[in-house]
């Protein structure tokens, strides 16, 4: 991702525009609703934004974004930002125009979804539920709800319609009509104030392997006409929001089909949380971010040296993908998911941060990913405030010596024979099969653990330098 002095100056202008009126109510679903997943920064930077628009209008006047960091007091780094995590929720589209010497935005706000939208949307309330707790999150319900109209059979419905109170002057009408047509409609370029309701969240269906599903069903259980485009997005949300792989999914699905051979979406909802709750000990999956921010990326134009390489690499890369290519393509299992989430949500360590203590943990400790070593080690980062990939590392160097004690005094725990404390930078695995090797051929190297000693070789220099 590029640095924000690349997307954004502060000479640059723009103008609020709002795709329809925003109401008054829409401050409390944004305060109550909004500000716990994105955070008091983005909610003032909404606000600000709306302020700009004067009441009934959808355009703003122009300003420069020097202006905002004035009006705000906050750098243009922050600002930049949060503008991103507003664009992610929804709540915001950006539009840019570049000509030979200028730059100009366009930020059209978008209402938030209604109450009910936001509870039934299977995606935020989710995630909502999470970051609150369960009392709170009650009496949030309480808020937004009120006591339902009597029922129909206690009162009677003595409304008249509308025939019943006005007629119709036909004479001449169509005439009429015809002769101010063109009065009826807005003016070219121009449009009706008026609101259009926000959709919720919704992940690209392309990010899930359709193909992979439909080959691990079977068509008499499963018909494809099943798969309608709302299947497909609600399976899809499902999937980024507590991480099932096409193979999980299929078995969730065959739990929801319904006498009919069609898929119950709100059937579906319930086992994909039911597993994730198994999986997970009764806990929900908490919203955080896929990459390191900007704010806390090294701030050099572009990498020179191969640490500089690797700094940028862990800072733009997700947790989920550098423990993959950590280990050598093989997917996290259910348990290092937990590790890696709680690291972020728990530990309140940034993703580099973590990309960082994966890698370290992977390459020292044998290749394994142990609960108690991790947590201790992300305990022992966040009590001292790391915030950068560079940080990480050096106090991973620094602290190098204790923290290979503190997995040598794990190992010696479990075993009644006591172990030199090792020293060397290469881990166990890697001596275990370097010697098997040698064994089965005694004259000659196995090319294949030659090249993965050459490679772990190659890591820990970038890391060790």
């Amino acid at each position: 991702m590029a640095q924000h002095w690349q997307e954004i100056l502060p000479i640059d202008r723009y103008v609020v525009a709002s795709e329809g009126l925003l109401h008054e109510y829409d401050r409390k679903v944004l305060t109550f609703l909004y500000q716990p997943l994105i955070g008091s920064t983005c909610l003032s930077l909404y606000m600000t934004l709306w302020a700009e628009l004067e009441e009934n209008r959808l355009w703003s006047e122009s300003s420069t974004h020097h202006l905002l960091m004035n009006l705000m007091g906050m750098n243009l780094r922050d600002i930049y930002e949060a503008r991103l995590k507003l664009e992610g929720i929804g709540l915001v589209k950006t539009y840019v125009k570049t000509g030979d010497d200028e730059r100009s935005f366009i930020y059209e706000l978008h209402p938030p979804l209604n109450p009910e939208q936001f509870f039934s949307d299977g995606m935020l309330n989710i995630y909502l539920f999470r970051k609150i707790g369960k009392n709170h999150f009650a009496r949030l319900k309480r808020f937004f709800t009120d006591q339902q109209k009597p029922k129909e059979n206690e009162f009677q419905d003595v409304t008249k319609a509308f025939q019943d109170v006005y007629t119709s002057a036909t004479l001449g009408s169509m005439q009429y009509l015809q002769d101010v047509a063109g009065e009826l409609k807005a003016e070219d370029e121009e449009q009706f104030i008026g609101r259009h309701e926000q959709k919720g969240i919704q992940i690209d269906v392309e990010t899930f392997d359709f193909g992979l599903l439909m080959a691990g069903l079977n068509e008499s259980l499963v018909p494809k006409k099943a798969l309608t485009k709302k299947v497909k997005e609600v399976i899809s949300n499902l999937s980024f929001l507590y991480n099932i792989n096409p193979i999980e999914m299929k078995n969730l699905i065959l739990d929801a089909i319904d006498p009919n051979n069609d898929i119950d979406v709100e059937d579906l909802r319930k086992a994909a949380r039911n597993w994730y709750q198994f999986e997970n000990n009764e806990q929900y999956p908490s919203l955080v971010e896929r990459t390191q921010p900007p704010r806390y990326r090294v701030q050099a134009e572009e990498p020179k040296t191969q640490e500089e390489l690797l700094v940028r690499s862990l800072e733009t890369t997700s947790p989920i993908r550098v423990f993959k290519d950590a280990s050598h393509g093989i997917e996290p299992s259910e348990t290092e998911l937990k590790i890696i989430e709680d690291m972020m949500s728990k530990k309140k360590l940034l993703p580099g941060v973590v990309n960082v203590l994966i890698q370290y943990v992977l390459l020292k400790a044998d290749s394994k990913f142990t609960k108690n070593y991790v947590e201790q080690i992300a305990s022992h980062w966040a009590r001292k405030e790391v915030k950068t990939v560079k940080e990480a590392m050096e106090l991973a160097r620094s602290e190098h010596s204790k923290y290979l004690s503190w997995n040598e005094e794990k190992k010696t725990r479990k075993s009644s024979n006591k172990k030199p404390i090792r020293t060397e930078l290469l881990p166990d695995w890697f001596d275990k099969e370097t010697n098997k090797a040698t064994e089965e051929q005694p004259k000659e190297k196995s090319p294949d653990i030659e090249a993965r000693k050459r490679e772990i070789e190659e890591m820990l220099k970038a890391i060790d330098d």
